[in-house]
């Protein structure tokens, strides 16, 4: 599967780790920056990653700045994107299954690498479970802007 990562100074360090163990498990990953650990604006970042869903270049996307809220906000804000800030693996669970979540977002500040890294690949690999959670999702569909 095709991914993207993204992070501003806060999740660089984060991003790094991530990026590097899930390549390591088979995942082809593209990294939309920053590539340096000087102050950045996190919103840059995220529309980079976020349009590379929106084109279908990636599939899905992670994106990390210093606690999620500002990364999930702003991916948020783009048509067809349903960022979720995941701070355990429940929350990741049901991300996917409840929300088809496209774009999970975390806390450089917050999390360690590997509860960081737990989270991520349960996000990437649990599966939407459609019913009656399908019919929410296209509601939200159809309130995009």
């Amino acid at each position: 599967m095709k991914i993207g990562i993204g992070s501003d100074h806060a999740g660089f360090e984060l991003k790094e780790f991530l990026k590097d163990a899930l390549k390591d498990d088979g995942y082809d990953v593209v990294d939309y920056g920053t590539k340096v650990k000087k102050s950045v604006d996190y919103p840059d970042f995220a529309e980079k990653l976020v349009k590379g869903i929106q084109s279908k270049d990636i599939r899905m996307g992670i994106l990390i700045c210093g606690t999620g809220i500002g990364m999930s906000i702003t991916a948020n804000k783009f048509k067809g994107i349903r960022a979720a800030r995941c701070c355990t693996t429940y929350d990741a669970i049901l991300a996917r299954q409840h929300n088809d979540a496209n774009v999970l977002t975390l806390g450089g500040r917050l999390l360690g690498d590997e509860l960081a890294l737990e989270i991520t690949k349960i996000f990437l690999e649990t599966p939407f479970l459609k019913g009656r959670h399908l019919r929410r999702v296209n509601k939200i569909k159809k309130i995009e802007l």
